[in-house]
């Protein structure tokens, strides 16, 4: 007995230190950080911008329209005819609120609460307002699982409307992503606005993405650009969910 109490009197508080951190490090995990998101999120909150979430999204709903307006004059100029041109099938989406991201990927995926029950399935697009948001994964009976435009492991064909030069969009954790051009001089210009390409094989053409935030004409293999999305993604609280049939 004297043993222990002296093993105790002489580790007692590493030992606390030691099960606190055990016990710290195993709420977090159970509750993916939210804990840690909701406490950082008040502390910041007198050092955050006064631009309500709501002004927010009104803001991306007008460069949504904005830049659809930019689309539709591109292809006026190429005499294209507007019944040909493919649009959003809004009128068949199914809106769905978020209800998940995990803190450690808060980037990178959602989850929301509209399944297969809802005639959801995987590859459905999801966009928001403002624009393109991701596609779906995976699908259970209630709840879908989308991978967001901003992942890295996303990848995106776009086409630049002004001067219809095209590349591959990737995401990178942010609220930006990077083009690489497949031309080696491509004609874009700081402010030019993005959109789906119609030789994207996982998405719809002419759905807006962003604009061009800054270009790097030198960056090796391929001459690279930041594109800065015109949804705002970490702020989501429901999107709009519907099908399409991957091009072959």
């Amino acid at each position: 007995m004297d043993s222990i109490r002296s093993w105790w009197e002489r580790y007692s508080f590493q030992t606390v230190v030691v099960t606190a951190g055990i016990g710290l490090a195993w709420f977090i995990r159970q509750t993916q950080g939210v804990a840690i998101m909701e406490t950082y999120q008040f502390l910041s909150r007198p050092f955050q911008s006064s631009v309500s979430k709501q002004e927010l999204l009104q803001d991306a709903q007008v460069r949504e329209l904005r830049y659809r307006l930019t689309e539709l004059e591109s292809q006026n100029q190429r005499m294209k005819e507007l019944l040909k041109v493919r649009v959003t099938p809004k009128d068949v989406g199914v809106w769905a609120t978020v209800i998940g991201r995990g803190a450690d990927s808060w980037w990178n995926q959602i989850l929301i609460g509209k399944g297969s029950n809802d005639g959801i399935k995987p590859g459905a697009v999801v966009v928001a307002p403002g624009g393109l948001v991701g596609r779906v994964t995976h699908v259970s009976p209630n709840t879908s699982q989308i991978l967001l435009i901003s992942d890295p492991n996303s990848q995106v064909g776009v086409v630049v409307s002004r001067s219809r030069f095209s590349g591959m969009l990737k995401g990178q954790s942010q609220n930006t992503a990077t083009i690489d051009f497949f031309e080696r001089d491509p004609d874009v210009k700081v402010g030019d606005i993005v959109h789906t390409s119609q030789f994207s094989t996982l998405f719809p053409e002419n759905v807006p993405v962003g604009r061009i935030k800054s270009i790097n004409l030198d960056k090796q293999p391929a001459p690279e650009a930041i594109v800065e999305f015109s949804t705002p993604l970490g702020l989501l609280d429901y999107v709009e969910v519907y099908p399409f049939q991957e091009k072959l």
